[in-house]
């Protein structure tokens, strides 16, 4: 399943952010919630995870020390959790932390995993993205410029 679209939902009292009811039953088996390299949070299937980690970091030696350093970055911070009966996921605190997330979230689909920002993060990235649509799209066009 691709993940699209955007969402407003909040954390509630106990860490747990209600996820799309579209997105549920592909994430029924479990979820990775990490951090992302932007200030939001990946949330993935847990084989997307594995899939990721295969095609983006293991082909890289451990003997390299920014290698290394993605390799901490990107297990270390990550937490395998489950949806709970009413669609729910627990977010540990790490995360809501390094991802400033406090009370309002935007859920952003990104195609194989979903984006969760703090919703001001997120409106003042959008504002930026909307303004560089066509220069990114001509950027990865492979076109000549």
């Amino acid at each position: 399943m691709a993940f699209r679209g955007q969402y407003e939902h909040s954390l509630d009292s106990k860490d747990r952010l209600t996820v799309p009811a579209k997105f549920r039953e592909a994430l029924a088996e479990g979820v990775v919630l990490s951090k992302g390299p932007d200030t939001c949070l990946w949330m993935m299937t847990e084989q997307a995870f594995q899939e990721m980690e295969d095609q983006y970091i293991k082909p890289h030696s451990p003997f390299g020390g920014d290698a290394r350093k993605l390799r901490r970055l990107f297990n270390s911070s990550a937490d395998e959790g489950e949806l709970d009966s009413a669609g729910r996921v627990r977010i540990p605190g790490h995360l809501i932390e390094s991802a400033g997330l406090n009370g309002a979230c935007a859920v952003i689909g990104a195609g194989d995993y979903i984006e969760i920002w703090g919703d001001q993060a997120w409106q003042k990235e959008k504002q930026r993205l909307d303004g560089e649509f066509s220069e990114i799209a001509e950027g990865l066009s492979g076109a000549p410029q």
